[in-house]
């Protein structure tokens, strides 16, 4: 790949949001030097800050800026203040679900992967989570989050919609994704209750027929969530609608030992967005001890995005070094632990110099790798 110049609309959000964020920029600022390309990133309000800003979760300048990027890159939204009032009529979580809409994100794309060296800070055992390896596709922009809404004083509803074209989209999406990884493509639905998920499962089996290489599987989605905790091995590729998606992308963060490690993309026909699964997480807000590697791997699925494959291969490399390095915050590493910036650091003069000569672990701690 040659040398190009890309704009990233940087949205650090609440909490923990900023701090990660600065960690997966400073990462993409060393590819770019490394790889000779030219990143221009703007930053923008959203969620909480932008409401007491602005009185907006995604002010039309925030629009504006990640219609006009390539590429948009998301810390974290949500704060407790809204969290525990039921009858707030703003809230930040509105902001990403109508950024979600604007941009027509319509496929939310969720990697799993157990770190052998982690795999003691899972709940689960290790014989039964070591190898899994699942990329989840989640519809994002239908069903029940995006259907009519109603309340009476005693009663409440959300409707639950999808159409053909909808389901058909995210489908070919997953698909192809199986037919380049390991061809099996395992359908969640709730087929024998919900109208919506006989739909799914209709419009799949027709485009099955398109992708004869790929094996098709169909779970009910309460037998899924046992299947994820009993043998996640099983997995490969996960489709699925947008609140089963939503639950059970979660549920799956536990198999690797920490949510702090998993990234997401968030696709459709325009701009895409990259985000860390994991929420704001105030408690830990200005601490040093929130664990940036989903937002940098979050980095590194928007340099894939980019057509930057080499680039993007360089940025997993290195957070395994780390990893196998043991450079990991508080969660991961209780007994000598590194801060936010220490790993976000560690990450991005490692890819500067190669990882063969990473930097010696007193220099790390004295702050001497901060120099991006």
């Amino acid at each position: 790949m040659g040398v190009l110049e890309k704009k990233i609309a940087v949205l650090p959000g609440d909490g923990i949001g900023p701090e990660v964020c600065n960690e997966a920029v400073k990462v993409l600022k060393a590819v770019a030097e490394k790889y000779n390309h030219t990143f221009r990133f703007s930053y923008a309000l959203m969620g909480a800050c932008a409401i007491d800003e602005t009185g907006s979760p995604l002010p039309p300048e925030t629009l504006e800026a990640c219609q006009e990027a390539d590429a948009v890159l998301l810390g974290a939204i949500g704060d407790p203040k809204y969290d525990q009032n039921p009858h707030a009529k703003v809230r930040p979580e509105q902001g990403l679900l109508g950024l979600r809409k604007a941009l027509g994100l319509y496929a939310n794309l969720r990697p799993v992967v157990a770190y052998e060296k982690l795999l003691e800070h899972s709940p689960l055992k290790p014989e039964r989570i070591a190898g899994t390896d699942i990329l989840i596709f989640r519809e994002l922009t239908g069903g029940t989050y995006f259907g009519e809404k109603g309340r009476t004083a005693d009663t409440a509803f959300d409707t639950c919609t999808y159409s053909r074209e909808e389901v058909a989209r995210v489908a070919h999406l997953a698909f192809k994704a199986a037919a380049s990884r390991h061809g099996i493509l395992t359908l969640v639905d709730k087929a024998n209750v919900l109208e919506t998920s006989r739909l799914w499962r209709e419009v799949v089996q027709e485009i099955a027929k398109q992708y004869p290489k790929v094996e098709v599987a169909y779970l009910f989605v309460d037998n899924a969530a046992m299947q994820l905790i009993l043998n996640p091995r099983q997995f490969d590729v996960i489709l699925t609608e947008n609140m089963f998606g939503d639950i059970l992308s979660d549920e799956a963060s536990v198999i690797g030992g920490s949510i702090g490690l998993l990234p997401s993309a968030s696709i459709g026909d325009g701009v895409a967005l990259f985000e860390p699964i994991h929420g704001s997480f105030p408690q830990a807000k200005g601490k040093g001890i929130a664990n940036p590697m989903a937002a940098i791997l979050s980095a590194a699925m928007l340099l894939d995005y980019l057509n930057l494959a080499e680039e993007a291969k360089c940025v997993r490399e290195v957070v395994q070094k780390a990893i196998n390095s043991n450079i990991l915050t508080q969660e991961l590493n209780k007994k000598s632990p590194y801060t936010t910036e220490q790993v976000g650091s560690f990450i991005a003069y490692t890819i500067l110099e190669g990882v063969e000569v990473a930097p010696h672990k007193n220099n790390i701690e004295i702050g001497l790798s901060t120099i991006i």
